[in-house]
């Protein structure tokens, strides 16, 4: 049975049974707890919480999920690998035990077909009702009902939330596979196909299996989160050992093997590097479909540190070409079937991953030579480490991530300092939490937000048609807590049973505006959803500008129509830029992030390489010509698959509902998007892009003006180039002309003003020679050149000087100059010099404390100054005397 018939079967077993199939939730964890999704469970935590109500009593879903805690045991063994799909069914207070086992039960024996004399079942120690069910409504003996301890049959996430007994269930693949006595005794042979969970309290803080201790309450009300691994069910209705041999990866697996020239089952180091390879390119995939880019920390690095390895993986195993397009190709075509946005979005996806695999071949020799050398140096002084700064050097300079040069450093027998590592990468990044968490949050703990939801309630968004509207405080949070009430000159976080003021989301800035309540006047500062965790949570900060406030207080709440007005131009203007980008360089220039403010924009979208001059003049043309058309901007509601199916864009990495809002200018530009916008395309009035660049790997920043801000930039420049064009004496047209040419003069000025230094040096370097004094049969030239004189200018002369009187003699130049306020010292010595122990480097660590300095350098050539330019005649007439004391 193929995957994609596993999938159909789950949905549709449950979807009968009452349940809402939910589309798989992206693997960017909307949680501070995690990075990425790591159970099915994840996307329905607040429902089991009880921090937001459900909007169905029942679900089932297909959840892309991600672990990477066991990264390093990827390959090494067939069980291990990152990412995985897990498909569960939910019950939200609807159902518990009694329908959870036996719907399960049904799905595997008549839907999948499972031989119900094979499937064992394990409950957890105390859990008697799910034992009796067991045995009682499904019928399975006693002898294959197993009770087991915490560590096996009590679930959580890892980390403080939902957990609850849970009852699993394994499948006997025959005596071939290992010992006789059930899950117990050997879960090799009885291999674990299903996990009910019985959710039904929430636990804190706290590692290992002690449930007990850890948990802090009941749940609102006792649900259901169950667990079976689509890979796992994949690997036994396929009738393969593992999961590489399924149709999710052994084609992926094979290709590798093809374009490395390794062969799978030959040997085990072979085997291995095939198996990383092959789960790393569909994990890079999938996080790459969902929005995450390459970067050096948080979820790009992840996504870094799988592409980098595998890439080097290929490299071990023979392969010397690039291979993540067509490697990513296969993996399309095998998760295609299940995740159409693979196929939808494939140029993105595929060109992200080539640019990071190219940038990471174009260090990878010379990051790998700097490696063999410190290990060399760390072998020969008898470490059995490589020192945290090396680590550092290789992650730091040639973008080796920890792991890999852990790696590394394993295959030549040494360990890494780890600590000394992550105390440098600590020092140069200075990690800091969450940005916008942080300010959100301050010290207040997140329980005080979560009771400012619980007593004040969800806020009615009517932004989208008035700017105006009345409005009641529900709810006051001071920076010590929850507040019944507030004076003149205090700012707080308000929350109104109704308001027109929009939340920050969807790189819109939040508005402002003003409160009028009466005996009260409040000046709305920002408008936010403080804490990700509760995206229910709507507060406005405000400073009470007279009088005094209270919860229940009535009155109007104003956004500024100016402000809110100069910021949906730009939005809108943001949506136009997309499409032109993605018309202009392909449907690969996806929109990376971005940042709509009164007035003016940022945009940031995938492209592996700059964008020619000429196709940014294209897009800015392009987007003033849909101004000119001035074409209608429509917003309305609808499914996720008719949005897609009009060609709706989805911004990668945001999270969408069952039902979503499409915002749509003319026929031209069409996008999933809950920000406002303009009325019409014309009120932009202009758009004016005025910087493009880099802001990493693959991605690229777009920023440009939009309505007045861009009139006002372009009447800006008007006037400078005017003033620019009467200075030259010439039309505004000749400028760019006239500028060219003055340019070429002084080039070529600065040319001859090189030669004539050069010939002044020659000049000067031949009449120093000349003058050279002898002491004990040394030259010695030492020399206060103008002040003034730079210190390249000063490496010039004493060579010079030095090439005039060797290699007939021994010579030793020392020659100095002042400049902005500090003394250059440049001492060269001879070959034969050199031979009777004169050092430069040992001179000029002498000489350079005349000046109030330090020096240092090779034997041939050093470099020193100081703060005390008056100390030069001093540090030049001491130079013979240093020349009689060392030779």
């Amino acid at each position: 049975m193929q995957s994609a018939e596993i999938h159909s079967r789950f949905l549709g077993h449950f979807e009968k049974l009452g349940h809402t199939v939910v589309p798989s939730a992206s693997l960017l964890a909307d949680d501070p707890t995690l990075l990425l999704v790591n159970a099915g469970m994840v996307p329905f935590k607040p429902y089991f919480l009880g921090d937001l109500p459900a909007p169905y009593d029942r679900a089932t879903s297909i959840q892309k999920c991600m672990r990477t805690k066991d990264i390093e045991n990827v390959g090494q063994t067939t069980r291990h690998g990152t990412f995985f799909q897990m498909a569960g069914n939910f019950s939200f207070g609807d159902y518990f035990k009694e329908k959870a086992i036996p719907y399960a039960w049904e799905l595997l024996t008549a839907g999948y077909g499972f031989d119900g004399d094979k499937l064992w079942a394990t409950v957890y120690l105390d859990d008697d009702e799910a034992y009796g069910i067991w045995r009682e409504v499904v019928g399975l003996p006693d002898a294959r009902i197993q009770r087991r301890g915490p560590e096996d049959n009590y679930w959580s996430m890892g980390v403080p939330g939902p957990c609850g007994p849970c009852s699993e269930i394994y499948y006997d693949r025959g005596p071939k596979y290992g010992k006789e006595g059930g899950p117990i005794a050997d879960e090799d042979r009885y291999l674990e196909v299903w996990n009910l969970v019985f959710m039904q309290y929430e636990r804190g803080a706290g590692e290992g299996y002690d449930y007990v201790n850890h948990l802090i309450g009941d749940l609102p009300a006792k649900s259901i989160d169950t667990g079976m691994g689509v890979e796992r069910m994949a690997m036994l209705l396929q009738g393969v050992e593992n999961m590489y041999e399924t149709d999710l990866l052994r084609p992926v697996l094979d290709r590798a093997a093809q374009l490395t020239g390794a062969h799978y089952g030959a040997e085990h180091v072979s085997d291995v590097g095939l198996r990383v390879i092959a789960d790393h390119t569909r994990a890079v995939t999938m996080l790459i479909a969902d929005g995450v880019t390459p970067l050096n920390e948080g979820r790009g690095y992840v996504l870094r540190r799988m592409l980098r390895r595998a890439v080097r993986t290929v490299r071990l195993l023979g392969g010397d070409q690039p291979v993540m397009p067509e490697l990513v190709g296969v993996v399309r075509d095998a998760m295609g079937p299940m995740y159409p946005e693979l196929v939808s979005d494939f140029e993105r996806i595929v060109t992200i991953a080539a640019a990071e695999e190219q940038s990471f071949l174009s260090t990878l020799r010379s990051g790998t030579t700097r490696f063999e050398v410190a290990a060399k140096q760390a072998t020969a002084a008898g470490a059995k480490a490589l020192s945290g700064a090396d680590a550092f050097q290789l992650h730091d300079t040639y973008g080796f991530p920890i792991d890999l040069t852990l790696e590394m450093a394993a295959e030549q027998g040494l360990s890494v300092d780890e600590e000394g590592f992550r105390r440098l990468m600590a020092e140069q990044r200075k990690l800091a939490k969450d940005d916008r968490r942080e300010k959100a949050i301050g010290n207040r703990d997140l329980s005080v937000f979560r009771a400012l939801l619980d007593s004040a309630g969800t806020t009615d968004f009517v932004g989208y048609d008035t700017i105006e509207s009345e409005a009641t405080i529900r709810g006051l949070l001071g920076e010590n807590g929850l507040l019944t009430s507030a004076a003149e000159g205090d700012e707080i976080d308000v929350v109104l049973d109704r308001s027109p003021f929009y939340a920050e989301g969807g790189g819109q800035q939040g508005d402002t505006g003003w409160l009028d309540l009466g005996s009260a006047q409040a000046e709305v500062l920002d408008t936010r959803h403080p804490v990700p965790e509760l995206p229910a949570l709507v507060v406005h900060r405000v400073r009470i500008a007279s009088g005094e406030v209270q919860i229940g207080t009535s009155g109007n709440a104003k956004v500024d129509a100016d402000r809110r007005a100069a910021i949906s131009r730009a939005h809108t203007a943001t949506h136009l830029i997309h499409r032109a980008f993605r018309k202009a360089l392909g449907e690969a220039a996806t929109q990376a992030g971005s940042l709509n403010a009164p007035g003016r924009l940022r945009f940031d979208f995938h492209s592996p390489s700059g964008v020619p001059a000429g196709a940014l003049a294209a897009v800015e043309d392009e987007v003033n010509a849909v101004l000119i058309g001035d074409l209608a901007v429509r917003a309305f509601i609808t499914t996720q698959d008719e949005a897609r199916r009009i060609g709706a864009m989805a911004l990668f990495g945001e999270k969408y509902g069952d039902r979503v809002r499409v915002v749509e200018v003319g026929d031209y530009a069409r996008e999933l998007c809950g920000g406002t916008h303009a009325a019409r395309s014309g009120q932009l009035g202009l758009v004016k892009i005025i910087g493009e660049g880099s802001i990493g790997a693959g991605v690229r920043r777009v920023e440009a003006l939009v309505g007045l801000d861009a009139f006002r930039f372009l009447a800006r420049e008007h006037v400078l180039l005017g003033q620019l064009a009467e200075t030259l004496k010439t039309r505004p047209d000749d400028v760019p002309e006239r500028v060219g040419a003055l340019m070429q003069k002084l080039r070529d000025a600065e040319k001859e003003l090189e030669k004539l230094k050069a010939g002044a040096v020659l000049e000067a370097a031949a009449g120093l020679a000349a003058g050279a004094s002898d002491v004990g049969g040394v030259a010695v030239v030492a020399h206060q050149a103008p002040s003034g004189t730079s210190v390249d200018d000063l490496r010039r002369l004493a060579a010079d000087v030095r090439g005039r009187l060797e290699p007939t003699r021994p010579a030793v130049v020392v020659v100095g100059a002042s400049a902005d306020g500090k003394a250059q010292l440049v001492v060269v010595t001879g070959e034969l010099a050199r031979a009777r122990g004169l050092k430069a480097g040992a001179l000029v660590r002498d000489l350079a404390p005349l000046v109030g300095g330090r020096g240092g350098g090779k034997d041939d050539f050093a470099v020193g100054g100081g703060s005390d330019p008056a100390g030069l005649a001093t540090a030049l007439a001491a130079v013979a005397g240093l020349v009689t004391a060392s030779s």
